[in-house]
C-alpha cells in the first residue's frame, strides 16, 4: 500500500510538474508576445506623434495661407475700387465733346469717311459732318 502511495504521489507529483513546465512555457510566450505588442505600440506612439506634428504643421500652414488670401483679397478689392474709378474717369473723359471732337478730325485726316466716324462715335451722320467742317 505505501508503495502505492509512493507510486501515486510520485505520478501526481510528475503530473504537477508537467502542469508547472507548461504553465512557464505559455507564461514565456505571453511574455514574448507582451514584449512584441509593447514594441509595437511604442512604433504606433511614435508614428501618431508624428501625424499629430504633421497635421499641426498642416493646420499652421493652412492658417498662414488662408490669412495671406484675406489680405490677397482685401488688395484685390481696393484695386478693383481704383480701376473702377479710372474706368468710370476713362468713360466721363470719353463721352466729353472735346475728345470726340479731336477723334473725328484725327479719323478724317487718316481718311476715314464720315459714315465710319459716325458709326465708332455713336454720333449722328450730321453731327460728324458739322464737326469736320468746323475743322
Amino acid at each position: 500500500m505505501s508503495n502505492l502511495l509512493i507510486i501515486l504521489f510520485t505520478v501526481s507529483e510528475v503530473i504537477l510538474l508537467i502542469i508547472v513546465i507548461l504553465f512557464f512555457l505559455r507564461l514565456k510566450k505571453s511574455e514574448t508576445l507582451l514584449s512584441g505588442l509593447q514594441a509595437n505600440q511604442e512604433g504606433f506612439i511614435k508614428r501618431l506623434q508624428f501625424n499629430t506634428q504633421l497635421e499641426n504643421e498642416l493646420v499652421a500652414t493652412f492658417e498662414q495661407r488662408q490669412q495671406e488670401l484675406v489680405n490677397l483679397n482685401r488688395e484685390l478689392e481696393n484695386k478693383s475700387v481704383k480701376l473702377q474709378k479710372l474706368v468710370d474717369l476713362a468713360s466721363e473723359y470719353c463721352k466729353s465733346p472735346q475728345f470726340m471732337r479731336e477723334i473725328i478730325i484725327k479719323g478724317n485726316r487718316a481718311g476715314k469717311s464720315a459714315i465710319q466716324l459716325a458709326k465708332s462715335t455713336g454720333l449722328s451722320l450730321e453731327e460728324i459732318e458739322l464737326i469736320i467742317d468746323q475743322s
